[in-house]
């Protein structure tokens, strides 16, 4: 394995030293002429709250610019903080984008999925009530090609998980093949987020429509009239 020389230089400046891990011909000068960029905007160069200032800054930036328009200068600006400081708690902008993702649904609808209020149809046909201009998960997954990207196996272990909790439900309402209903269903719900987003209208209410059907073709009549009924 090949290893870089290294040296340890002392830098003096003011009377102020400072220590250097450096390779051997560094420029040492550069040291002491960082570019504001890099050393970040006054009194936020770095802190305890960097980190959520740059996943905040990732939240603004992703779902308005897209994930490979928007670039590390850009997180860096946006939160405040030098690029030093990004890579202290990222190891990249890969990283980045994948805790994004991660903070976007954690616990996958719990409002809706976890609702002692609603009937479990009820809870199948809610999820269509929450409309959002582009699934945060699809939009990672076109942008970014490699399927190994941590951004992808995220989104990838979301979407299955989004899907065990329809066929849960499913399953809870009755349905005989509680399986096929939830792969119908997340099919639909992604269908209609993209088609939303290309076509730059709401498409959610057609898709609640067949969802409807959908669900009431597949449940027992008598489960569909009950659930009526308690209506």
């Amino acid at each position: 394995m090949l290893c870089t020389p290294i040296c340890v230089v002392n830098l003096v400046r003011r009377g102020a030293v400072r220590k250097l891990c450096t390779p051997i011909g560094t420029q040492v000068s550069y040291a002491w002429h960082m570019t504001e960029l890099e050393k970040g905007p006054r009194g936020l160069r770095s802190g305890r709250g960097a980190r959520e200032r740059i996943l905040s800054a990732s939240q603004q930036l992703f779902p308005d610019r897209g994930i490979n328009c928007t670039g590390v200068d850009q997180l860096c600006a946006v939160a405040g903080v030098s690029k030093r400081t990004l890579y202290q708690h990222f190891a990249g902008k890969d990283e980045v984008v994948a805790e994004y993702l991660r903070r976007f649904d954690p616990k996958i609808l719990p409002e809706v999925f976890e609702s002692a209020d609603l009937t479990p149809r009820e809870r199948l046909l809610a999820i269509f009530d929450i409309h959002s201009p582009l699934c945060p998960f699809i939009g990672a997954a076109v942008e970014i090609q490699d399927p190994g990207h941590p951004a992808r196996v995220y989104a990838r272990s979301y979407k299955e998980g989004f899907a065990a909790r329809l066929i849960d439900t499913a399953r809870e309402a009755g349905a005989p093949h509680p399986e096929e209903l939830g792969e119908q269903l997340a099919l639909l719900l992604d269908g209609a987020s993209a088609r939303s987003r290309v076509l730059n209208t709401d498409v959610f209410a057609t898709a609640a429509s067949v969802a409807a059907v959908l669900v009431d073709n597949a449940l027992p009549s008598a489960a569909v009239i009950a659930d009526v009924r308690a209506d």
